[in-house]
């Protein structure tokens, strides 16, 4: 597999609203998207992770290599009561159950709010490309809540796919980025 920077695009003039899950996820696709010249701004919103101090180091370590690459960033604040609602009765879900696919899709609402209410018109994430989730599933997720936005567009990238994991996994050592061993929601952790 190559590990070259894929050439991507967007119509001309568009702006790309960027779901960001943490740094080592998004180091790769954040690079990728300043090498080609997309204007992307990088919005935190993971009311999933558990605990606060856990997001705050995920939240300033993405935050801070954001800013580094020349992109906006937004945080829309630690919100884990709406995400307890949200995967309510979906506690003992495996990872890539439906709890996933409910997280998935109401951070992702949330990004789609925020972009509509902002002016963007392309709005895409970072979730799908650490391969313990299932990039089938987030791209669902993110389909089925721009059906609510007739204004937007969800961009399903895969950024696993030429060398985007690989890529990924440098950009974190390059980086020195902290690593978490769960996915943030304090069901993983505890599974």
């Amino acid at each position: 597999m190559t590990t070259e920077l894929p050439e991507i695009s967007l119509p001309v003039g568009e702006r790309l609203l960027l779901l960001s899950c943490c740094a080592p996820c998004s180091g790769d696709v954040i690079q990728t998207l300043a090498a080609n010249k997309i204007d992307t701004t990088v919005l935190f919103y993971n009311p999933n992770i558990h605990f606060e101090e856990e997001y705050q180091i995920r939240l300033e370590e993405n935050k801070k290599f954001t800013l580094e690459c020349g992109f906006d960033f937004v945080d829309l604040n630690y919100d884990p009561d709406n995400w307890f609602e949200a995967v309510k009765g979906f506690e003992n879900e495996p990872e890539k159950g439906e709890r996933c696919f409910r997280c998935f899709a109401m951070r992702l609402r949330k990004t789609a709010e925020y972009a509509q209410a902002n002016g963007f018109k392309i709005f895409a994430d970072t979730l799908g490309i650490s391969r313990w989730k299932d990039l089938k599933q987030v791209h669902s997720a993110g389909e089925m809540v721009a059906k609510d936005f007739p204004d937007l567009m969800y961009w399903p990238y895969n950024w696993r796919k030429k060398g985007g994991s690989m890529r990924m996994d440098k950009v974190s050592q390059e980086q020195n980025f902290y690593r978490q061993n769960y996915c943030g929601c304090i069901y993983s952790r505890r599974d």
